[in-house]
């Protein structure tokens, strides 16, 4: 049985709440990634082109600085990577938080919530962060509420 870790980046806290309810059902640990500057609201006006996360993602090389790098990685085999999807694809963050640590040997779950679009460019943006080794498992965009049994469920599906 592997040892699994549910680490997430959440910016309003709907992440966050998923996340958290994840852990609980797999028995993991959890682990928030944290910019070194919080995001205020201003910040995550996708509707303002001047904004932090619109300046952030419009740079594909942008990598925000974490608050820390004391995630426990190297104690897990399997990570569930939880994010919100910014325009169409994962935060720039979780790239910086992928190129901080060795992911070698790893299975990584990810999962996202979103208003309404899907992974998109994701993983072919995240790839490139990890080493070759890592075992990628495109999980999940979930929106609004979801409840224990929905997640029960969609672990049964994981080809883990």
């Amino acid at each position: 049985m592997s040892k699994k870790l549910v680490a997430f980046f959440s910016a309003s806290g709907s992440t966050r709440k998923l996340a958290k309810t994840l852990a609980e059902v797999l028995g993991a640990d959890t682990y928030e990634i944290k910019p070194e500057t919080p995001y205020t609201g201003k910040d995550l006006n996708w509707n303002n082109s001047q904004s932090r996360s619109s300046v952030e993602m419009a740079d594909i090389n942008s990598r925000p600085a974490l608050a820390d790098k004391a995630a426990p990685v190297a104690d897990y085999d399997t990570i569930f990577l939880g994010f919100p999807i910014w325009w169409y694809v994962a935060p720039h963050i979780i790239n910086s938080f992928l190129e901080s640590y060795d992911f070698s040997g790893k299975t990584i779950v990810l999962f996202a919530t979103s208003g309404g679009s899907g992974f998109g460019e994701t993983l072919a943006q995240l790839k490139p962060s990890c080493a070759d080794s890592v075992r990628w498992i495109m999980g999940q965009v979930f929106r609004g509420r979801v409840d224990k049994a929905t997640l029960t469920d969609w672990l049964k599906n994981l080809p883990l």
